[in-house]
C-alpha cells in the first residue's frame, strides 16, 4: 500500500494533516514531518527522509508539503531515498485526504499522487445502462472533505463508473478533489449516475451513506 508524508514548517500543522487524513484511511501509513528539529518553525531534511522510510512499505511514498523551501527539501530527501518517492504540488489538506483514500482503496503510485493533485481521467457512464438515484444531502455541510471523502472510499473498489451532478455540473464519485470541487451544500439534492457491472451497488452505497448523514 502507498504511504503519505506530509511536509509542514510547522509541526503541529504536519500532524494536525496526517490525523485528518488517517481518520478517512486507517490502514495507510501517513507520516509527519514538520519543524526544523528543535522545535521552531523550518523543515529538516533529515526528518524528512526518516519519514519517508517509515511511510513507505515497499510499493512507494508520495510527500505532499506546505511552502516552495518544503519542497526543495522534500525533493532532495526524495532523490536519496531508496523506494518510489513521488513529491506532488498539491492542496495539503484537500490533497492529503484526496491521496490517503485513494491509496486506501489500493490504487498504486501515480494514481495516489494523481489523486492529490485532483488529476482524474474523465469518467464515461454509458446512459442506456445507467443506474441513477437522486440523493439527498442530509448533512449540514454537504459535500465537503469528510462525506466526499466516504463516498469515494466507498466506491473505489466496486466496477462502477460514477458521477454526481449537481448544479449543471458533473464529477467523478471516486475523486475526491472532483466531488468537493461540486460545491453541493447541506440539504442539496444531487443525482447519482453509474454504470457498468456493479452500477446498482454503488448507487445503494451513496443512498446509504446519505441516509446516515455521511457520518456527520
Amino acid at each position: 500500500m502507498i504511504g503519505l508524508v506530509v511536509v509542514s514548517h510547522s509541526r503541529r500543522l504536519a500532524e494536525g494533516v496526517a490525523e485528518v487524513a488517517g481518520q478517512m484511511a486507517p490502514s495507510v501509513r501517513i507520516v509527519p514531518s514538520g519543524g526544523d528539529g528543535s522545535g521552531g518553525l523550518g523543515t529538516d531534511y533529515v526528518a524528512v527522509g526518516e519519514a519517508i522510510t517509515r511511510a513507505d512499505s515497499g510499493s512507494g511514498v508520495v510527500v505532499l508539503f506546505d511552502l516552495g523551501s518544503a519542497k526543495m527539501v522534500a525533493d532532495m530527501a526524495a532523490e536519496e531515498a531508496e523506494g518510489s518517492v513521488v513529491v506532488v504540488d498539491a492542496p495539503l489538506v484537500e490533497g492529503a485526504v484526496a491521496a490517503a483514500v485513494r491509496a486506501q482503496g489500493g490504487a498504486g503510485l501515480a494514481e495516489v499522487a494523481a489523486a492529490a493533485t485532483g488529476v482524474v481521467s474523465p469518467v464515461s457512464v454509458v446512459d442506456g445502462d445507467a443506474v441513477r438515484a437522486e440523493v439527498e444531502l442530509t448533512n449540514s455541510a454537504g459535500l465537503h472533505a469528510r462525506p466526499a471523502a466516504l463516498v469515494a472510499r466507498a466506491l473505489d473498489p466496486l466496477d462502477a463508473s460514477v458521477v454526481v451532478r449537481f448544479g449543471g455540473e458533473s464529477a467523478d464519485a471516486k475523486s475526491v478533489l472532483a466531488l468537493m470541487g461540486l460545491g453541493a451544500p447541506g440539504g442539496a439534492r444531487v443525482e447519482v449516475v453509474a454504470s457498468g457491472a456493479d452500477a446498482a451497488e454503488a448507487v445503494r452505497r451513496v443512498e446509504e451513506l446519505a441516509a446516515r448523514r455521511f457520518g456527520d
